[in-house]
């Protein structure tokens, strides 16, 4: 729980996970970690081995985040900037240092 209120969980997730874009599968993990943060769903973090990260293309973009640190972006195919990670994150969430993160198909 940080000062403000505002609470990360990081935990390993309830099963597989899936990512599946244009009828591809990008990622296929039971490893993944399940985020959770105040005000936001469930996000799931895979381990760069369970990602097909021949698809992935930096794209340069960075975002910062005050409770977990400044996120790298890259892209797959025809969607900009639908994949993130943390390089070097917060210690509370240190657990997904260099695991990928995907919009849902509903977000890009």
């Amino acid at each position: 729980m940080t000062p403000s209120g505002h609470r990360i969980t990081v935990e390993p997730a309830d099963g597989p996970v899936r990512v599946e874009r244009d009828g591809q599968i990008v990622a296929d993990s039971r490893r993944a970690l399940a985020l959770r943060e105040t005000g936001c769903r469930v996000r799931h973090y895979l381990p760069p081995e369970d990602v097909r990260t021949d698809l992935l293309e930096p794209s340069g973009k960075h975002t910062y985040c005050p409770f977990k640190g400044t996120a790298s972006y890259w892209s797959l195919p025809g969607r900009p900037d639908a994949v993130w990670a943390y390089p070097d994150p917060k210690p509370e969430v240190a657990a997904i240092k260099g695991h990928f993160c995907f919009y849902g198909p509903d977000e890009t």
